[in-house]
């Protein structure tokens, strides 16, 4: 029986696994993005991880334990140098997997695994989250709106202003008129030209 043992051995032998998983790691750390099987992805994932997160201190024992695995000089380099840089913040799942369907040969289930944090494609088509919103009766929202008024009303003005002004308005007619007729003119003139 095999009892809580839980990773999974892609049918392989021990020494053939760990290969396979230490190549496909150096793949993935040098070209950041590999194409892979999604059992094998799954694998992958957990064997890197421990590693990036292993980079994140640049000491000589993390080199020499980061080297155990992955067995390739470049590899290593490229983890401590530049792939340990940008995950510095980043408290784990450095990896995502995302499925490309099947293949046609065997029909297997394919995948793309990827370091998430050097995908320029996502990363720069970030989008300001909007506003969760709601869809409740009585929204918080419509009662703000209600009970404070968009902008304040024009104001009522007594009868006796209004009265006022439009005699003052009758009595400066005449020169609203010889503006006008000056106007008519100018246009006149210069429709002619």
């Amino acid at each position: 029986m095999r009892h809580n043992k839980k990773f999974n051995h892609l049918s392989r032998t021990s020494s053939h696994r760990k290969a396979m998983l230490s190549n496909m790691a150096a793949s993935l750390i040098l070209h950041k993005r590999i194409t892979t099987t999604v059992a094998k992805a799954k694998a992958l994932r957990v064997y890197v991880e421990p590693m990036i997160t292993r980079s994140k201190n640049d000491s000589t024992h993390s080199r020499r334990m980061v080297f155990r695995y992955l067995q390739n000089k470049i590899a290593v380099t490229e983890l401590f140098r530049e792939v340990a840089v940008k995950v510095a913040d980043r408290p784990g799942g450095y990896t995502r997997i995302i499925k490309l369907g099947n293949r046609l040969g065997d029909n297997a289930e394919m995948c793309m695994i990827e370091l998430v944090d050097f995908n320029e494609n996502l990363l720069g088509a970030k989008t300001p989250k909007k506003a969760k919103t709601t869809r409740r009766r009585g929204s918080s929202k419509k009662a703000t709106e209600a009970s404070t008024p968009a902008e304040p009303k024009a104001e009522v003005k007594p009868i006796e202003e209004v009265a006022n002004k439009a005699a003052e308005n009758e009595v400066g007619a005449p020169e609203a008129d010889a503006t006008s007729e000056n106007n008519d003119k100018i246009e006149e003139s210069e429709d002619k030209v």
